[in-house]
């Protein structure tokens, strides 16, 4: 398994954005989800996001909420999300990040958390709901135990308040592409790719990738150019809420995993 580093690395190596795919752990069972970051790991992911299933999930849209409640009522814990990483870890070459709220993290108690991550071969952490200035425990939790923690920004993050992200951020600086929850409409103009290429210049070698509605071939297209990463969660998500069995979920997620990955060329 890939580091976050080389991950980058390589993709820019070969002239493109990378490809980072969202799943639901546990959705809709954790043997399919296993299966289907086996098949993201070969449709070109670089990177694998894997969501720690919550009971309030505040940024996650209608599309993730509902795969989370499935994986709740089927048993998923923070535990067994980690578990599944674990045995993911000699079948895959991305390197896989967890998504996951601050409660779940505290209710394990933050070096324990870190501590079974970094076991189960996780790379990083995404805690949406945690800031830089009340990160200070966590991060050294993380540091102690060689987990990056990726922070999140805004098209709305002041010039000084990107400067205290970035101080805290390691392995990638994740950029949120609208205002309000995932899965929601993206729009791709130039102001926006002109605000994506004023953060990656902050941001000053410390990868930056785009998530929170990309959702097309065409959307990556436009992103490979300005950002480091392409992130795809809610959209890949519904191809496994809508498919009538695991078995077509798989091949619907791989085939738009496929084309996205393909689109990432700068």
């Amino acid at each position: 398994m890939r580091t976050i580093q080389e991950a980058f690395a390589r993709a820019k190596s070969q002239g493109r954005a990378a490809f980072i795919p969202y799943v639901t752990g546990g959705h809709p069972d954790m043997a399919t989800c296993a299966r289907l970051i086996a098949a993201l790991d070969k449709s070109g992911a670089d990177i694998i996001e894997i969501g720690v299933p919550f009971s309030d999930p505040v940024a996650d849209g209608p599309v993730i909420q509902t795969a989370g409640k499935i994986a709740l009522d089927g048993g998923a814990t923070p535990a067994g999300i980690i578990e599944l990483a674990a045995g993911l870890r000699d079948q895959v070459s991305a390197p896989l990040v967890l998504m996951t709220y601050y409660n779940p993290m505290l209710a394990m108690g933050l070096d324990s958390f870190a501590a079974r991550s970094a076991q189960a071969g996780v790379a990083g952490v995404i805690v949406p709901d945690l800031p830089p200035e009340e990160a200070g425990p966590w991060l050294q939790a993380a540091r102690e135990h060689g987990l990056d923690t990726i922070f999140l920004v805004t098209p709305g993050t002041s010039r000084e308040r990107l400067q205290t992200v970035l101080r805290a951020c390691s392995g990638f600086l994740y950029y949120v592409s609208m205002y309000g929850v995932t899965g929601g409409a993206l729009r791709m103009d130039a102001k926006s790719l002109a605000a994506v290429q004023r953060v990656r210049q902050a941001a000053a070698g410390l990868p930056v990738a785009v998530g929170f509605g990309v959702a097309a071939p065409e959307q990556a297209a436009a992103l490979a150019g300005v950002a480091d990463g392409v992130i795809v969660g809610s959209a890949l998500v519904k191809r496994m809420l809508e498919a009538e069995s695991a078995e077509q979920g798989l091949a619907a997620a791989s085939d738009l995993a496929l084309s996205l990955s393909g689109s990432l060329a700068a």
